[in-house]
């Protein structure tokens, strides 16, 4: 790498940190962190727990936040001053090259954890896969989509949780619900709401040709606290059926999963791991309750709105965030970002990150090459 190359990265990588820097805020963070700290001294700071420890974390996360930029100012400087000291050297190159491609990775990573700011980002989150039309290879495409996101959430260190399993007829899935667990779960994976497409020779059809599938992926917040959201037993139709496992095991051989259908609004919600009937019903009456409370948020925010699955698009041509090319040429393209990349196996292995920061920083796809 020549020299202004290098150059470039490196002032890349200020503008990306006086941006981080006004961001954050340093004065007005100070004074939020001494405010806490005052709080947090009071006799009667425990007297509410809940309230303490949510204080708490928020006095880790702002601290966190600033010992991290420091950290990354610390280390871009160190970068300038090796630089300036090897300037006539070409022995250190190599070595100058990784640290600003790890460097990179750090302001980034760091840049989105910043803007993930907005309420319910640092929650869990509830992935709701449905197939469009096209039968088994639609489904199949379900089922593809649905192992990625478990490889994506495995590559994150995140937990999961298969809330609902719906195996297809033939192959793959007709529904499914998968909880992630960890920090910033649906702050990172809301980018992933909407259509993806999946084009490839289809290996259920005898002429082997060429097919067009979709599949929509909704993600939700899973909201732990109390939501105040009345449902009038009139509204809500309840079916009961046989949970069954994915690869098409049975994990209970009674009816205890659970849909429920709201019958204004045409949600349907289900749960099927748990054992239990009961705790299948109070699981699905849950998520029920954060599709209506996001349909109000929305409906707030959004006068012109007709309901919250609106932001859904259809699940057909020219409503996909992504498509997946198996044919006749390999790619994934999100269509938000125009983002590429053909390293379609290392995608559909959970390698996502590139496709979820370029749309939560809405900048455009800059590759890497170093």
């Amino acid at each position: 790498m020549e020299k202004y190359e290098i150059n470039q990265h490196l002032e890349n990588i200020a503008q990306n940190l006086r941006d981080l820097k006004e961001a954050i805020n340093l004065s007005q963070s100070y004074q939020t962190l001494n405010q806490i700290n005052e709080l947090m001294q009071k006799k009667d700071f425990w007297d509410d727990p809940k309230k303490a420890v949510a204080t708490s974390q928020k006095f880790n996360d702002l601290q966190e936040k600033i010992n991290t930029l420091k950290h990354l100012e610390t280390n871009h400087q160190d970068l300038v001053t090796f630089l300036d000291l090897e300037s006539n050297q070409n022995n250190e190159t190599a070595f100058l090259e990784e640290e600003i491609k790890k460097l990179i990775d750090a302001v980034l990573n760091f840049k989105i954890k910043v803007f993930l700011n907005q309420p319910y980002d640092n929650n869990n989150a509830i992935l709701i896969f449905h197939p469009g039309a096209g039968g088994t290879e639609s489904q199949d495409w379900c089922e593809m989509l649905f192992r990625m996101y478990q490889k994506y959430a495995q590559k994150k260190n995140f937990k999961t949780e298969i809330l609902d399993y719906q195996s297809g007829e033939e192959a793959g899935i007709k529904s499914a619900t998968l909880l992630v667990k960890g920090a910033y779960a649906y702050g990172y994976l809301k980018a992933e709401k909407g259509v993806h497409r999946l084009v490839r020779v289809s290996p259920f059809d005898t002429n082997a040709k060429r097919h067009t599938s979709f599949v929509s992926c909704d993600v939700l917040p899973e909201i732990k606290e109390k939501i105040k959201i009345d449902l009038r037993q009139e509204d809500l139709k309840f079916d009961f059926f046989r949970s069954s496992g994915a690869g098409g095991q049975h994990v209970n051989t009674t009816d205890s999963a659970v849909r429920i259908t709201h019958l204004p609004t045409g949600l349907v919600v289900s749960c099927q791991n748990e054992r239990s009937q009961n705790q299948n019903r109070e699981k699905a009456l849950q998520m029920l309750k954060i599709k209506l409370f996001q349909l109000a948020d929305k409906k707030q925010k959004e006068e012109h709105a007709k309901n919250f699955q609106g932001e859904q698009k259809e699940i057909g041509w020219g409503s996909q965030i992504r498509s997946y090319v198996f044919h006749p040429y390999k790619m994934v393209k999100d269509h938000r970002t125009n983002q590429e990349i053909f390293q379609l196996e290392q995608v559909m292995d959970g390698n996502i990150d590139v496709f979820i920061n370029g749309y939560l920083t809405k900048i455009p796809f800059v590759k890497n090459n170093l």
